[in-house]
C-alpha cells in the first residue's frame, strides 16, 4: 500500500471527512483491520483565509509548496490538496515535488464523463466559481460549466465560510442551496459539482433530483485507488 499525503486544515472539518472516507474505503476493499497509510500536514486556516481575501496567491503558493515538500520528505507517495479553492496554486505545488499531485478537478471531471454528462453546475467559494483554475480544467475535457448568478454566488460563499467551515449545518442554508441547484438545472445543468470540500456536509443526494459530484468523496476515492494499485 502506498502512502497518501494530505495537505489539510482548510478547513479541518473537511479534512476530517477526507481522513474518514479514505480509511473507510481502504477497509472496505481490504477488509479486516486494514486502514490507510496517511500523512496529514494540517494548516491553520485563519492566515490562509486572510491571504485569500487579499488575493495574495503567491504567498499561499509558497506555504503549500512547503507543505508538499515536507510530505514528500516524510515518505508520501502522492499529495492531495484537500480543498478546491487552493487548487488555484496546484501547478506550483505539483512542480515543486517529484511525487504525483492528484488534482481534484481532473478526478471529478473523470467521474462526470463516466456518467455521460455534458453540462455541469459548479458550486464552491467565490474564487472557485468565478476564476478559471477549476472551470478551465473541466472545460478542457468538453464539459460546459454553469455557475450561479452574482447574488447566489455571494450566498454560497457566505455559507461556506461563516457556517460550514465552522461546523454549522443550517436547514435554511440547505434550502437556499437546493433552490440555487434547481435554478441551475433549469439552465441546462445535468448534474452539480459540490466544488467546495465542505458542501457535501450540507447537500446529499436525497436533497436534489440530479446527480451530485462531491469533490471530497471523489478525491478521497482517487487517493485510495492510487494507494492500492500495484
Amino acid at each position: 500500500m502506498k502512502t497518501i499525503g494530505l495537505i489539510g486544515g482548510m478547513s479541518w472539518e473537511s479534512s476530517l471527512h477526507y481522513y474518514r472516507l479514505i480509511n473507510q474505503q481502504v477497509k472496505q476493499q481490504l477488509g479486516g483491520l486494514h486502514s490507510a497509510r496517511v500523512i496529514l500536514n494540517s494548516l491553520d486556516f485563519a492566515p490562509i483565509e486572510q491571504l485569500q481575501r487579499e488575493q495574495n496567491w503567491d504567498a499561499m503558493a509558497l506555504i503549500l509548496v512547503d507543505m508538499a515538500e515536507s510530505l514528500q520528505k516524510a515518505g508520501a507517495d502522492c499529495v492531495l490538496i484537500c480543498t478546491n479553492t487552493m487548487h488555484k496554486v496546484a501547478v506550483q505545488v505539483a512542480d515543486a515535488v517529484s511525487i504525483p499531485l492528484l488534482h481534484i478537478a481532473d478526478v471529478t471531471a473523470n467521474a462526470i464523463k463516466q456518467q455521460g454528462l455534458q453540462s455541469i453546475a459548479l458550486l464552491g467559494t467565490a474564487y472557485t466559481m468565478e476564476q478559471d483554475f477549476i472551470k478551465q480544467r473541466l472545460a478542457s475535457v468538453g464539459l460546459k460549466v454553469v455557475i450561479p448568478d452574482e447574488t447566489q454566488r455571494k450566498l454560497v460563499h457566505k455559507v461556506i465560510y461563516e457556517e460550514l467551515c465552522q461546523g454549522e449545518i443550517k436547514t435554511e442554508s440547505r434550502k437556499a442551496y437546493v433552490d440555487i441547484i434547481e435554478s441551475l438545472q433549469q439552465q441546462g445543468a445535468q448534474g452539480v459539482i459540490l466544488g467546495c470540500t465542505e458542501i457535501g456536509l450540507l447537500i446529499e443526494p436525497q436533497h436534489v433530483s440530479m446527480p451530485l459530484f462531491d469533490t471530497t468523496a471523489i478525491h478521497a476515492q482517487a487517493a485510495v485507488n492510487f494507494a492500492l494499485v500495484d
